[in-house]
């Protein structure tokens, strides 16, 4: 499918800070988009270059095949929510809704008939009379994006707008966003530095970090499969520990060997390994594939969070539903398939030509 909208090398600096270093995406139409890192990564510029709020240093903007990085914001086909959602407290509801249409110098009829329809999609029927401050901040945000959606735009940006709310909420308005993206059809790009919410809600995600993409893929890629320790860190819960490659199908940690399902590796190559706390058992000592002691356990709620040391005095984090007595001898068990194998200095595209050739291997074979 021919990408909607497109940075080619898009670069953006602010004094001497450089924000964006020579960014490349893609975005389709009709999917729901996050920019996912921490603070100061550029992932809000981009909303902004996209809106038109700023404008690039070097590069290009590619909207719909053609170059809109002289497009002034209010030509761009594009919406906004804000973190503060930026409501107007003296008019109410329907107001707050009618806004833009109301500049566009549309009927009242027309205006009317589009405000209904856009209350209806963020279920608000009945309180188009409501003053704003008489609002929860659910409530609030979904005005925001009745708002946004009632200009019918072909791509909604969404800049950290679940932020503010609390966790209960919060969880409720991802549900909430998924089914309207679900129902509109049209893209959304969503700024978090939140993983969770990143992982639940999109179809895409791309892991940023000073300025570049780290890694884009499905959230099960990402989380599967990390290009670099950044985003094996940064996303999830992990175990990294250092290793060398023996063969293809091979690892080595500590000493010890472990059979892996990565192929393709030079021997020796150091390797870093990754292995998710809730992909690795806990056994008796002498069953395990080797011995740690537990050093600390917290109750996560669905969960223990349990924390071992191993004969080389590295720390394991296990997600088990069973109960660890601390300064116990344990030992830790996991299959072939929860070892992830990354190559320090690896690039995505060798990163992900290397997992491909897995995947035809795969195929050819089955």
């Amino acid at each position: 499918m021919e990408p909607i909208l497109s940075f080619k090398s898009v670069s953006k600096s602010y004094d001497d800070l450089q924000i964006l270093n020579k960014i490349d995406i893609d975005i389709e139409s009709g999917h729901f988009y996050t920019l996912l890192g921490p603070s100061g990564c550029g992932k809000t510029t981009i909303l902004k270059l996209i809106a038109g709020f700023e404008q690039i240093d070097n590069g290009d903007i590619i909207y719909q095949n053609k170059s809109i990085k002289h497009t002034p914001a209010n030509k761009r086909k594009v919406n906004t929510v804000f973190q503060d959602y930026a409501l107007f407290p003296h008019l109410n509801v329907y107001d707050n809704i009618a806004f833009g249409l109301k500049l566009k110098k549309m009927s009242k009829v027309e205006i009317k008939q589009k405000v209904q329809e856009a209350l209806k999609l963020v279920k608000l029927n009945g309180y188009e009379y409501r003053t704003v401050e008489e609002m929860s901040g659910g409530q609030k945000q979904r005005v925001a994006i009745a708002r946004a959606i009632v200009n019918e735009p072909e791509i909604l940006l969404l800049d950290e707008s679940l932020s503010a709310l609390d966790l209960k909420l919060r969880t409720e308005m991802q549900y909430e966003l998924r089914d309207i993206q679900s129902r509109l059809g049209i893209t959304f790009i969503f700024v978090t530095h939140d993983q969770e919410e990143a992982l639940a809600l999109s179809d895409y995600i791309f892991v940023m970090k000073d300025g570049k993409i780290q890694q884009f893929g499905s959230p099960t890629d990402i989380y599967d499969e990390p290009v670099n320790r950044f985003v094996a860190d940064f996303i999830g819960e992990s175990n990294i520990v250092e290793g060398e490659m023996v063969n293809d199908y091979l690892v080595n940690i500590y000493g010890q060997d472990f059979v892996c399902v990565d192929m393709g590796i030079p021997e020796k190559q150091h390797v870093e390994v990754v292995i998710r706390p809730e992909d690795i058992t806990l056994t008796d000592a002498q069953e395990g594939l080797f011995e740690v002691t537990v050093d600390a356990m917290l109750f996560r709620g669905v969960h223990y969070e349990i924390n071992c040391i191993d004969r080389k005095g590295y720390e394991w984090m296990i997600h088990s539903t069973k109960k660890a007595e601390v300064g116990s001898k344990v030992g830790l068990y996991f299959e072939p398939e929860a070892i992830h194998i990354m190559v320090p200095g690896e690039t995505e595209k060798e990163f992900d030509k290397r997992i491909e050739s897995y995947e035809d291997i795969d195929h050819a074979q089955n």
